[in-house]
């Protein structure tokens, strides 16, 4: 490459990454994933549109897999431990019991209803399997979704890539369908290998962090970065699993309590966001619309197949254990969101020369844009129906402070809602836990700290200052008081539920 065409491509580069940036707003309001913009980009760049060529396929399933574990690395930095712990075994249920259920019925359906051969219609099981983190949280923010669901559906989505990519790469082995046996010890042995190689490096890393004394504040967020990489790379040095390694490497050190915290999760956050921005666009160039024309139906019927039987089927047996309502079961159900993970696992079929690997691709691809542009935006009033959206009040900012991050506090937002029981309420009212406090109000484009007299107001905004271990019972306050007004205490509400879910 020389100098004259480094520019160029750096140029296209950036004016795609601003331009994507600029398209996210409106995704966000019409409650769209991401991935739909940067495809897009993708597709207008690919060789139907620009003429930018490219047809690597390995290089784009090495590409796809580095930019999948840096996903993977950022999801577990910025996952709670409190949000999903109770959430573990129904989300792991879902993560392994599920993805089997997924990947039989879909290639059931593949092989009696699209006359596909065997191992490819389990292949194309295996690829659709999993849900997408990106894609399922961009569009359950703000829905306000019971804490046992979110917390459900956050964990399976950094469970379930794992034990999918290991289903993939089983099957699109050149040597055929692999023995049952077999390939159950392989399962086996990678998530439990993965999974221990993860904690040891988590553990092993928060220890060592916390003891060195690095010169510059920047150099923290690399080495958690380069920690979670480590335990993805040895994992698969080791023949196991390197997503769930990171993962869990990434979420035992996301729940430690290492230096600079704050400036970890911002620089986690925006790498997470790069490499999803890279994978979707070079995922958007091997696609080419004239070719995609022959996938609609294949992809349609198939999406219907995974979205209204395979999807409701795995939730439901994987659940059985626990005790979770028909209408959660239905909502979780329908959040089963496909993101960029199924189209970046297309791709390895395709690199391992399987056999109808190139009409695989293009049906993956259709079937993630079409059912994520129904799901995507459906999903609050699927929410709404079912009584279970309880447009929540309380939502997490992010830290940069550097008080905050050494006092180890958290600033929430308390969104007042239109009818909510908070509205009329004096500031000195709201009788916050002793140890949280008011920060300020935002109203309309001004932000004030309040006198105690003051009254909030509809749409206001109301900055509350906290720790984690106030945290629950400051939420539970503000819940109470947004359902019950000023009396809720008399009246018997104490806004618990909105932690152990229903």
């Amino acid at each position: 490459m020389t100098l004259p065409q480094l520019y160029l491509v750096v140029l296209i580069g950036c004016v795609t990454v601003l331009l994507s940036i600029a398209a996210l707003r409106a995704t966000q309001r019409l409650g769209l994933p991401a991935l739909l913009v940067f495809l897009g980009a993708g597709l207008v760049l690919g060789e139907d549109g620009v003429g930018i060529p490219f047809e690597d396929f390995a290089l784009a399933q090495a590409l796809g897999t580095f930019a999948l574990a840096l996903i993977l690395i950022e999801g577990g930095l910025s996952t709670r431990w409190q949000a999903i712990a109770k959430q573990v075994a129904p989300a792991g249920m879902l993560a392994t019991v599920g993805i089997g259920v997924s990947v039989t019925v879909t290639a059931l359906g593949a092989h009696f209803l699209l006359g596909f051969d065997w191992q490819l219609s389990l292949t194309i099981g295996a690829v659709v399997a999993s849900t997408d983190a990106a894609a399922v949280f961009s569009v359950l923010r703000g829905i306000g979704l019971p804490k046992r669901l979110s917390g459900t559906l956050e964990a399976e989505s950094g469970f379930n890539d794992a034990p999918a990519v290991i289903l993939v790469l089983a099957f699109s082995a050149a040597a055929g369908i692999p023995d049952p046996a077999h390939l159950l010890g392989v399962l086996v042995w990678e998530l439990a290998a993965g999974s221990l190689i993860g904690v040891a490096v988590g553990f092993g890393g928060a220890w060592l962090l916390r003891r060195l004394a690095l010169p510059v504040s920047g150099l923290y967020p690399l080495a958690v970065f380069s920690l979670g990489l480590a335990a993805f790379a040895a994992a698969g040095t080791l023949h196991a699993s390197g997503f769930i390694a990171a993962y869990l490497a990434a979420l035992v050190l996301g729940n430690s309590h290492l230096p600079h915290r704050a400036a970890t999760q911002s620089f986690a956050t925006g790498l997470g966001w790069m490499a999803q921005l890279g994978m979707f666009v070079m995922l958007g160039l091997l696609a080419s619309p004239s070719n995609l024309l022959d996938a609609i139906v294949p992809g349609l019927v198939l999406g219907v197949v995974l979205t209204l039987v395979a999807r409701p089927l795995a939730v439901w047996l994987s659940l059985l254990p626990f005790k979770f309502a028909l209408k959660e079961q239905v909502l979780l159900s329908w959040a089963g969101l496909r993101g960029a993970i199924p189209i970046v696992l297309a791709t390895i079929p395709h690199a391992a020369n399987l056999p109808g690997a190139q009409q695989l691709w293009d049906i993956v691809f259709v079937l993630v844009v079409v059912f994520t542009l129904l799901q995507g935006p459906t999903l609050p009033w699927v929410a709404r129906k079912l009584g279970l959206s309880q447009e929540r009040v309380v939502q997490e900012v992010e830290i940069e402070t550097a008080p905050l991050d050494a006092v180890d506090g958290e600033v929430l937002t308390v969104t007042v809602q239109k009818g909510s029981g908070l509205a009329g309420i004096r500031i000195f009212e709201l009788r916050l836990p002793e140890g949280s406090a008011i920060a300020g109000v935002v109203r309309g484009d001004r932000l004030f700290v309040p006198a105690k007299a003051d009254r909030l107001r509809s749409s206001d905004q109301l900055l509350v200052v906290t720790t984690p271990t106030l945290r629950e019972a400051t939420e539970q306050r503000l819940t109470a008081l947004a359902r019950a007004g000023r009396l809720a205490r008399w009246l018997g509400e104490t806004g618990k539920d909105l932690h152990v879910g229903r």
